[in-house]
């Protein structure tokens, strides 16, 4: 008897099934071609965040007394983008005077008023077409030059050099017994140079004569002509002959005039008045220190020796002095002109201090970041030069920046001998940059700032702090008590200092450079 099966009623015959149930469920086709629902779209990303300067500088740009009928604003804020984009690929959004930088509406006047200027520049003729241009040109001097001679009338003999009116006679006439051809050779010269008889009609004759009186009062004096006659003829053989000026001038002080004609003996003050005239100004610069009064001075001290062709001891004490005054104001214009001449005075073996301006000219070098200069300097050194110390110390200076050693660099600055350090504070700034962006990947976390003041060679603890927070890396501060600060090294600040470096390295070009 078979067990019974709970689900089936009693009597009831199995139901055999003759299909089996499939395996799988049957999914319907797709029947359009919709795309499927996308992601979720991501939120967009956050504004960058200027700084408050560069918002300010925006604000101000359309503020209403700034903003210029003649500019659309769409003009405006293309600029206003194109300046802020310039600034951040250069990475000087911190770095910008955004304060004192124009702003756009300037730049856009500016511009305007530069490409009016270029239109109006007398080379550009807007009115003339290009015909009439390539017309003109056909037709002007250089195509009446390209003209055969055979074309040339009488009127034109005059205008035509001599080998022209020798030679524009035709073919037929030069094969003749009377051509210039067939002439001798005196009669050839004589029709080649168009000599005149001796009577000076001739200007050719003249000049000659001019010429030959001018060697022979050469021959006889030995003396050479003024050097701002030398670019002009004069008809008087013995104005252009005359030698350097001896100067009558009794005053102690005169204003420098630059020269536009042959001085006048009245005017140029003799070598025993330039000597007082200097003792007098070096007492009054170190009574008053009026820079600009003592470096007009010294110009014309300097143009009454150079017009009188006065080349000794004292002309070299005078350019030293005037070079170490423009030193100690920072007038590297005058300090390279005295520079140059002393270089020349030295040539002439005629005393003075070649080495301690030999030291200033390596370390002027090492400011103008002029390696080809420097190169030539090193060349010359001698080893008498290179045991003097000023120029041994310059030299170690080079040698310093070179290697890299910050440390041996301000150790040097805090020991320079005579007037170098006013040289070495030029550039003093952009070497504690570079120092500083090495200390702030060579030392973690933090550094003690009155380690940074003996290390960059501050002079105190306060202008060390004030160097950090000028280049606005204040918040990397951090005091740890009254006399406790110290300096984050972290990436920002690294960052932040590796910029500054960058724009402080830039190529210096200075007026009146060597």
């Amino acid at each position: 008897m078979s067990a019974s099966v709970p689900w089936r009623p009693a009597g009831a015959q199995p139901t055999i099934n003759p299909t089996p149930a499939p395996a799988y469920n049957t999914v319907s086709a797709r029947r359009s071609f919709d795309k499927p629902d996308s992601a979720p779209t991501p939120p967009a990303p956050a504004p960058p965040k200027w700084p408050p300067s560069v918002r300010q500088y925006v604000q101000r740009s359309f503020t209403p007394e700034a903003l210029d009928a003649s500019i659309p604003r769409d003009e405006l804020e293309k600029m206003l983008k194109k300046i802020i984009t310039e600034a951040t690929e250069a990475n000087a959004l911190y770095t910008t005077d955004w304060d004192n930088h124009p702003l756009p509406q300037q730049l856009i006047l500016a511009q305007r008023a530069k490409n009016a200027n270029l239109d109006k520049a007398p080379w550009r003729n807007h009115s003339a077409t290009p015909e009439k241009t390539m017309k003109d040109v056909c037709d002007g001097p250089l195509a009446k030059k390209r003209k055969s001679p055979e074309g040339m009338t009488n009127a034109d003999d005059e205008s035509l050099p001599p080998w022209r009116r020798t030679n524009k006679r035709r073919i037929e006439d030069r094969i003749e017994p009377t051509s210039p051809v067939v002439r001798s050779l005196s009669d050839r010269m004589e029709k080649r140079h168009h000599i005149s008889p001796p009577n000076g009609s001739s200007k050719y004759t003249s000049d000659l004569e001019r010429r030959r009186q001018r060697f022979e009062n050469d021959k006889a004096g030995g003396q050479s002509p003024r050097p701002w006659n030398t670019s002009s003829r004069s008809d008087s053989p013995s104005d252009a002959n005359d030698g350097p000026v001896v100067g009558t001038c009794q005053n102690l002080e005169k204003r420098y005039l630059r020269l536009t004609a042959p001085p006048k003996p009245e005017t140029v003050r003799p070598l025993q008045v330039l000597e007082k005239t200097l003792e007098l100004l070096k007492s009054k610069w170190k009574k008053e220190g009026n820079y600009t009064y003592i470096c007009d001075q010294f110009k014309s001290l300097r143009q009454d020796l150079t017009v009188q062709h006065i080349k000794n001891d004292f002309t070299v004490t005078v350019y030293e002095i005037h070079a170490r005054i423009a030193l100690e104001k920072g007038d590297l214009g005058e300090y390279n002109q005295c520079q140059t001449q002393l270089r020349a005075l030295y040539a002439l073996n005629l005393g003075g201090h070649p080495a301690e301006f030999l030291a200033y000219r390596i370390l002027y070098f090492i400011y103008t970041q002029n390696r080809t200069d420097m190169n030539e300097v090193l060349a010359d050194l001698t080893s008498a030069d290179k045991s003097q110390p000023a120029v041994k110390h310059a030299l170690d200076v080079r040698s310093a920046l070179a290697l890299g050693n910050y440390h041996k660099f301000f150790r040097l600055y805090l020991d320079t001998p005579n007037m170098g350090a006013y040289l070495m504070d030029m550039f003093i700034e952009r070497e504690r940059l570079a120092a500083l962006a090495n200390l702030c990947k060579a030392y973690k976390p933090h550094l003690n700032i009155r380690f940074l003041t003996d290390e960059l060679g501050f002079d105190s603890f306060q202008d060390c702090l004030q160097f950090i927070c000028d280049r606005g890396a204040q918040e990397h501060l951090e005091q740890k008590s009254d006399d406790v600060v110290i300096f984050h090294t972290n990436p920002f600040s690294a960052q932040l200092f590796a910029q500054a470096k960058a724009v402080a390295f830039r190529r210096v070009d200075l007026k009146g450079q060597m």
